[in-house]
C-alpha cells in the first residue's frame, strides 16, 4: 500500500503537464452538475461516464502539480483529492444510470408520471446501493442492502 501511494505521488509530480488541478476540478464539477445533477437522463449519464473517463486519462497526462514530495505540499494534496473525485464522479453516474426511477431529489427524465412528477419504483429499487471496487479497469460490483419500512412507507409525491 505504501508503495502504491509513492507511485501515485510520483505520477502526479512527474506529469509536468500544462493544466492546473483547479481547471480539471472545475471541468469535472460542471460535467457532473450538468449531466448527473437534479435532472438527468440515460443519454446524459452515458455521455458523462465517457467524458469522465477521458478527462481522467487527460488528468494523469497533463496535470501540473507544483512543489515536491519532500515537504508539506498543499498542491499535491489537492491533486490527490481531485484524482479521487474522478472515481467518485464516475461511480455517481454509474449508480444514477443503474437506478431506473425518479426518487427523492433526483429526477430521471425518462421516469415521470403523466403529470410531470417523479415516478417511483419501490418494488425494484427499495435498497441502498453499496458499490464495491473490483480492481483497476474493472466495473464496480453492485451490492444491494434492502430497505424495510415499518412506520412510514414510501409514497408517490404530487405537488399539484
Amino acid at each position: 500500500m505504501q508503495e502504491e501511494v509513492a507511485q501515485r505521488t510520483r505520477k502526479l509530480l512527474n506529469a509536468n503537464g500544462s493544466r492546473t488541478v483547479d481547471s480539471f476540478h472545475r471541468e469535472l464539477g460542471k460535467l457532473v452538475w450538468d449531466e448527473c445533477g437534479m435532472s438527468r437522463n440515460a443519454a446524459g449519464l452515458e455521455r458523462a461516464i465517457a467524458k469522465i473517463r477521458n478527462l481522467r486519462e487527460e488528468y494523469w497526462r497533463d496535470v501540473k502539480v507544483l512543489g515536491g514530495a519532500e515537504e508539506i505540499n498543499q498542491s499535491l494534496e489537492k491533486a490527490g483529492r481531485v484524482a479521487d473525485f474522478f472515481e467518485l464522479a464516475e461511480l455517481m453516474c454509474i449508480d444514477a444510470l443503474d437506478r431506473n426511477e425518479s426518487c427523492g431529489a433526483h429526477f430521471r427524465e425518462e421516469y415521470e408520471t403523466p403529470d410531470g412528477e417523479a415516478r417511483r419504483d419501490d418494488e425494484n429499487f427499495s435498497y441502498v446501493s453499496a458499490w464495491q471496487y473490483a480492481g483497476e479497469d474493472q466495473p464496480p460490483i453492485l451490492n444491494k442492502e434492502p430497505l424495510s419500512f415499518e412506520y412510514v412507507h414510501p409514497s408517490q409525491r404530487n405537488y399539484k
